[in-house]
């Protein structure tokens, strides 16, 4: 990477890709910025070029401001970058004077200036020049005539990237390092030159190296013990931090910052070195003498070196997040971002394509390098996609999430919880809001799914049509009959055993086939609504859809078919099949005469496959029955959802 810290000193740049910003941090956000830049560079053969101010604006416009704490000192910056592949780096020097350049100065006498920028990659709230009185709109205004394109980071994004930094610094204040490092996706540095202090850590055996950092403004974690990677030369050491006043014996420093490295006897006193920040060990503490300040030493190195143990040991997932992906670039866009932060355990993400024919394959590899992807050879429908996807699969725990959910921070946490301390429970989910109306329950799946006697879904929440506001009122973790497809947590042992999603499905209603047969086999589903996430909801095909209408009365009567008991199917097939003529006349007179075709062509397929169904019926009582010793033992609600809904009005879970 080169870098340039003198605007004089720039070589003749033309036709770059440009992003301008301080990048404090360079965490997970920022790095997709800078694989936007990189990948727009070599799709057009150009230098691309990262441009950053020192010191901090802030710092120069508010300069009484105190309150300004960075992530990165400007080395670190420097360091990070060169780590992530940039070419060039440029390093403004901020003064009183440039802050005084108009937003047309800046982009003439600036941008355009030392620049001349093919692509400008820029936030949708980047502001600069005199008062930040420029931003994208005044950038495209402006574009023709210096013969630039801007190529703007979406709002989400940006506001993405903000919140972020807010966590991580937040994470860093509490101690919270293994967190914090997960968002910024690399080791909270610490650097500076080793001083000399007191020698006392010699005296004791625990020679130290005093940190003076290189930034004053640095963001320093909470007092205590940590275990921590020291970067000296090309070398890296094993190694334990101290943050804190020494209450023991007390500093003549605001803040002692020592590291004890391990296997280590150089004379390092005015190198510089940097320490990566890992894990909290312990709070700071007085000790009554010297030699129970020793003892703790002996305890703190032992606690680091197990600590170091478990990190060579290959770390094996907890759970496998699993996202069925056709077409939905989109989504994977706006959703998949937040996806990383879903547990605090160790979790593998899988796309799973159903051979789409937009960009979302080449989207995700070049922005979620760190996502696995499975491409299948055409589209399998959601069924038989995952079954295909989910193969090789082998964590604990399998997580089938649509593309078009927005998941909320550790929100598998409980979900997992709850299955390790119930061996009983092969399935959870968790509760589903609206992503547009995040007061109101989600149609599929709300808090928790059930099913009456005539085998018709309704939920906690949501029942036909109703959906309910959430008011807290389906709060309490339930056993329920089935779990959405949007968002569950099952045993990856019971969905392979079971025999997974019937192919014949294609979409709808196969996970409430599924949880049929967990329910067949003695095993129990749980709904959690500790934890949230909100789904757009006919994401991948609208609600209205007559396809989609087909397919839930095709698969809802092949539900019934396939697991009720034997002795009940004599009359409830044809009182289903009559219910369902019903409805289509309903949407007859309603004017729909699209879905009332969809469920006439249904009627006459669940006729027709009448055959086929009754020999799935064995074949998946076989599964079941080889899991737990157990089949057909599951009992559905003896009411009538269509009744308690259309005759006596009960529109609302709780007033059944």
């Amino acid at each position: 990477m080169k870098v340039f810290r003198d605007l004089s000193e720039l070589p003749a740049f033309e036709n770059t890709v440009v992003t301008i910003g301080s990048f404090d941090g360079l965490h997970k956000g920022h790095q997709k910025i800078l694989n936007r830049l990189k990948k727009i560079s070599r799709d057009n053969k150009v230098e691309h070029v990262v441009i950053t101010f020192h010191p901090h604006p802030r710092s120069i416009i508010y300069p009484k401001d105190k309150s300004l704490v960075l992530l990165t000192s400007l080395e670190e910056k420097i360091q990070l970058l060169e780590s992530m592949g940039i070419q060039n780096l440029v390093i403004v020097p901020f003064s009183v004077e440039f802050s005084q350049l108009s937003a047309e100065e800046y982009i003439a006498n600036f941008i355009h200036k030392y620049f001349k920028p093919k692509t400008i990659v820029i936030g949708y709230d980047h502001k600069f020049g005199l008062n930040r009185s420029g931003d994208i709109n005044l950038l495209n205004l402006k574009a023709p005539d210096y013969g630039f394109e801007v190529v703007e980071i979406p709002k989400q994004e940006i506001e993405e990237i903000t919140i972020s930094s807010t966590k991580i610094r937040a994470a860093i204040k509490e101690g919270h390092l293994e967190h914090a490092n997960v968002l910024l996706g690399h080791p909270y540095p610490l650097a500076g030159h080793v001083i000399r202090g007191r020698k006392l850590g010699t005296e004791i055996g625990f020679p130290t190296a005093n940190l003076d950092l290189e930034n004053a403004g640095k963001l320093i974690p909470k007092d205590g013990i940590y275990a921590c990677y020291v970067h000296h030369g090309k070398k890296r050491y094993e190694g334990m931090l101290y943050i804190g006043d020494i209450p023991t014996i007390g500093t003549d420093r605001d803040k002692a910052i020592e590291v004890n490295i391990f296997d280590f006897d150089k004379d390092i006193y005015s190198e510089r070195i940097t320490v990566e920040v890992l894990r909290f060990l312990r709070e700071d503490q007085k000790f009554d003498s010297i030699e129970a300040l020793k003892a703790q030493l002996h305890e703190d190195r032992k606690s680091s070196l197990a600590y170091f143990d478990s990190l060579k040991k290959k770390v094996k997932a907890k759970a496998t997040i699993a996202i069925l992906n056709y077409n939905t670039r989109d989504y994977l866009e706006m959703f998949l971002p937040g996806v990383a932060f879903s547990s605090t355990l160790e979790t593998d993400i899988l796309v799973i394509d159903n051979a789409s024919t937009d960009d979302s394959v080449e989207y995700t590899r070049e922005w979620f390098p760190e996502v696995n992807i499975t491409e299948l050879d055409k589209n399998y429908g959601f069924a038989e996609g995952y079954n295909q996807g989910l193969k090789k699969v082998n964590t604990p725990y399998t997580i089938l999430l649509n593309s078009d959910v927005e998941v909320t921070e550790n929100w598998l946490d409980p979900l997992i919880e709850f299955l390790d301390n119930n061996e009983d429970v092969a399935a959870v989910m968790p509760k589903i809001r609206a992503q547009q109306d995040k007061s109101s329950f989600e149609y599929a799946g709300a808090s928790g799914g059930y099913m009456d006697a005539l085998g018709f879904p309704y939920c906690r929440g949501r029942i036909f049509d109703t959906v309910e506001k959430d008011e807290g009122q389906y709060d309490t973790a339930q056993q329920v009959f089935w779990a959405t497809g949007a968002a569950m947590v099952i045993r990856t042992d019971v969905f392979k055993k079971l025999g997974g999603f019937d192919p014949s499905y294609f979409a709808h209603q196969e996970e409430i086939d599924l949880c049929w047969r967990i329910n067949n086999a003695g095993l129990k589903i749980f709904c959690i609504p500790e934890s949230v996430v909100y789904h757009v909801g006919g994401g991948t095909l609208n609600y209205s859809n007559p396809r989609k209408t087909y397919l839930n009365f095709r698969n809802s009567f092949s539900n019934l078919v396939k697991n009720e008991k034997a002795g009940k199917l004599i009359y409830k097939l044809p009182l289903r099949w009559i219910l369902d003529l019903t409805a289509s006349f309903k949407f007859l007179l309603s004017g729909n005469l699209k879905d009332t075709f969809a469920v006439w062509k249904a009627l006459i397929s669940g006729l027709i496959k009448l055959p086929t169904n009754i020999s799935k019926r064995f074949f998946y009582q076989s599964k079941v029955k080889a899991l737990n010793g157990q089949s057909h033992q599951a009992q559905a609600n003896l009411h009538s959802i269509i009744w308690s809904y259309y005759v006596k009005g009960k529109k609302k879970f709780g007033d059944l």
